[in-house]
């Protein structure tokens, strides 16, 4: 046995990229007998001490032999995977082609080595507990069978229905899925546990969602009547500095019903700036493991889709006793930062105070303040110290921006949107949300005030809940460098943090801005929750944590009570255990993947749906869009003003013959040349989502002229398929370009489905 080990190790350690089959490697060693039937048992027993990975039955690789981790799949759209540990919250990436039979939610075992620059890529050793999730996805028959379509893309395969039971085909269903000896093992079977209703119908959209990501709907019946109890408690507020003569004004959203912070600017007896920070103090109500806290921890944030809101705290907190509302009593956690002339910061002081907040604004109102414009305050009349006091913290914020810059702080240009949606559910359209200078004041405030909370635990050895966001990776960063020369900017090295906040800054005012600060937001690492302190890379801060949101964030009511404990010099000084802050990191970063999971997924829907609209009335919007990626079978676009990605196909670009210069990167014909970086106008052609895929047609001419000309091209090559399916041979009747059929018309009704 010890020679046949042997043999085998040195097989695979000589070709570790090489899968074998059981018949190759008896076949290679010239096993006989005895020794070739032992092999299947050798295998397996390699296999469980990790020296091989069993990629499918019976197939075999080298493993990678430097760790292992056990923890939770998360899969990506693109068949790739994230293995999370548990308990200490570290990560390992796994290659799609790595993933094996495991499926998201399974609870696996990988071995994993470092991969280039240090990050962990790991290949799945075993599947330790196989998920059995409820998934939301639509039925459609095929034949006498049943199948169920997915909502959420991470699944690449349909799931077999084993009993319709009332759902119908074209109906959104809740099922559970799980694996069956019964089929292949790449095959899921599904239950059937609840009808939604039928797909088309855009007001169910938001149910799905709910359902698809178990997001909780309501508060158990113990939880509300404890937050009502609780409530009480405002007319109890303990001992506290009393702020209710101070000025202080709150600035949100128009819509906003909770108000969980405040800011009030003032001078102390030597001219320097005070800046106050009061945050709703949710720790007066919200006790360590009551009712209210086992709650609040397992939601652990709100989670705010496009129609709903899911609270992390019952409306008796977070809409009343805890909401900064004008005119009214509040508990407050504050934070005052003085500043000197320089904006440099001379003292922080911190304590639980009372205050009534004199002014309400909303960011439309605040930003006319600041530029003198007119303005009728929604919330009661104008209080004369509003605009004089917003001037001068603006003057602050802007000094504290600039010291930010000087640290090489990045400054990213992201054009959000907001999607808006009729009484039926469905998109109407988008709107811009702004990023004018009255968000940005309120943004550096909080950043200020949590950069000073972070380091007022951490330089007194408390260990927190730390707001970590690692430096880019360097491959990505690379890339980033190479889209930047086909736009034709020449950048210096970006892996140097000044260089790359230097590009952001530069090209604030390019015309192609929103496309170059998106290729750098795409090779940025994703910021979370951590228990050890690293500091945070795009904020350039040694030091932060949140803190000002504790009405939406568990992490941020965590601090609130460490920082209290420490000023009172509790029993514990602010600590809590390095295994519980291990966790609480993982199951944060865990839960806020999943609200921006679900917030994104909803949006995602009603934007296919609001493009499917326009193709089924024949009434395409034109569209601003940017030239990303140009390849020999069209070029790839991100369109501005509605957030999404799709291809332009080269039968959409002109009737006369389009050439591909792979040195260049770009198309030409005619006159007409397609490369990087190049402004258009497109519409939409085809939505297809099941496979989350957008195909636009390029405008030029009119826009009858194309959409007539994309039907032609449509017409065209349906022909071409139908003849050559009428041909003999190898290959009759495929696409070419790597599997994708070309998208050039449009796609009008639903798409037929088939198994």
């Amino acid at each position: 046995m010890n020679i046949e080990e042997q043999a085998i190790r040195y097989l695979f350690q000589s070709e570790p990229e090489t899968v074998f089959c059981v018949p190759a490697i008896i076949k290679t060693l010239g096993l006989r007998g005895k020794a070739a039937k032992r092999l299947p048992t050798l295998l397996r027993e390699m296999v469980r001490s990790g020296e091989l990975i069993e990629k499918r039955r019976g197939y075999y690789r080298a493993g990678v032999g430097v760790g292992t981790l056990t923890g939770t799949l998360r899969l990506t759209r693109s068949g790739a995977g994230i293995v999370t540990d548990d308990t200490t919250g570290q990560q390992v990436f796994v290659e799609s082609h790595d993933v094996g039979r495991a499926i998201h939610g399974d609870r696996v075992t990988v071995s994993y080595r470092k991969g280039s620059h240090s990050d962990p890529v790991g290949i799945i050793r075993s599947i330790d507990e196989s998920a059995v999730r409820d998934v939301v996805g639509t039925v459609h028959q095929v034949g006498e069978k049943y199948y169920v379509s997915p909502l959420n893309p991470v699944y690449h395969n349909d799931f077999i229905l084993a009993e319709p039971g009332a759902a119908k085909s074209g109906d959104r269903v809740v099922v559970r899925v799980q694996r069956s000896d019964n089929y292949r093992d790449t095959q899921l079977v599904a239950t059937l546990l609840e009808v939604i209703g039928p797909e088309d119908k855009p007001s169910l959209d938001t149910l799905a969602i709910v359902r698809q990501y178990e997001l909780p709907e309501t508060f158990p019946a113990d939880v509300i009547a404890e937050a009502e109890q609780v409530a009480a408690q405002l007319s109890n507020p303990g001992q506290r500095e009393d702020l209710r003569d101070r000025f202080i004004l709150t600035i949100d959203p128009a819509s906003a019903r909770d108000f969980d912070d405040a800011i009030s600017l003032e001078q102390d007896a030597d001219g320097n700036r005070v800046l106050g920070v009061h945050i709703a103090d949710v720790s007066h109500f919200v006790q360590k493991d009551s009712l209210l806290d086992r709650e609040a921890y397992r939601r652990n944030r709100s989670v705010y889709l496009i129609d709903k809101v899911i609270p992390m705290l019952p409306e008796q907190l977070s809409n009343s006793v805890c909401s900064l509302m004008p005119g009214e009593d509040r508990l407050t956690f504050s934070v005052f930062i003085t500043y000197d002339a320089n904006a440099k910061v001379l003292k922080t002081h911190f304590a639980k105070t009372i205050i009534r907040s004199a002014q309400r604004l909303a960011y439309e109102e605040a930003i006319a303040l600041l530029e003198d414009r007119p303005v009728t305050i929604a919330c009661g009349p104008l209080d004369a110290r509003t605009q004089p006091m917003l001037k001068a913290t603006l003057e602050l914020t802007r000094q504290l921006k600039k010291l930010r810059e000087r640290n090489a702080a990045l400054e990213m240009a992201s054009q959000e949107v907001d999607v808006i949606l009729d009484s039926e559910g469905r998109m109407t359209g988008i709107h811009v949300a702004s990023n004018d200078e009255s968000h940005q004041l309120i943004e550096c405030c909080m950043v200020a005030a949590n950069e000073a909370v972070a380091k007022a635990l951490i330089t007194n050895q408390i260990p927190i809940l730390n707001r970590f966001h690692e430096s880019p990776d360097e491959e990505k960063i690379a890339k980033v460098e190479l889209e930047l020369r086909k736009l034709g900017i020449r950048p210096r090295n970006l892996r140097e943090p000044k260089e790359l906040a230097a590009l952001l800054k530069n090209t604030a005012d390019h015309p192609l801005k929103y496309h170059i600060h998106a290729l750098v937001l795409r090779a940025m690492r994703r910021a979370l929750y951590d228990a050890k302190q690293h500091g945070h890379f795009g904020l350039a801060l040694t030091y932060y944590a949140h803190f000002t949101s504790p009405i939406r964030r568990y992490p941020d009511l965590v601090l609130h009570r460490q920082l209290a404990d420490f000023l009172c010099k509790g029993i514990s000084g602010g600590r809590i255990g390095q295994a519980w802050l291990d966790r609480a990191a993982a199951y944060a970063t865990e839960r806020e993947m999943v609200a921006d999971e679900a917030e994104r997924a909803l949006t995602e829907i009603k934007k296919y749906r609001f493009l499917q609209q326009q193709l089924d009335e024949r009434k395409p919007q034109t569209y601003d869009a940017v030239v990303v990626t140009v390849k020999n079978y069209g070029f790839f676009v991100d369109v501005i003003d509605l957030q999404v990605s799709g291809m332009v196909h080269i039968s959409g670009i002109s009737k006369q013959f389009v050439n591909f210069n792979p040195t260049t990167e770009t198309l030409s014909a005619g006159k007409l040349e397609i490369k990087a970086g190049m402004q258009l106008q497109v519409f939409i052609a085809k939505v297809d989502f099941p496979a989350r895929r957008l195909d636009f047609a390029y405008v030029q001419g009119s826009a009858k002229d194309v959409w007539n000309g994309c039907r032609h091209a449509e017409e065209t090559r349906k022909a071409a398929i139908a003849k050559t399916r009428g041909r003999k041979g190898k290959g009759a009747g495929r696409f070419k370009n790597g599997g994708r059929p070309t998208p050039a018309a449009p796609s009008f009704g639903k798409r037929k489905r088939t198994k």
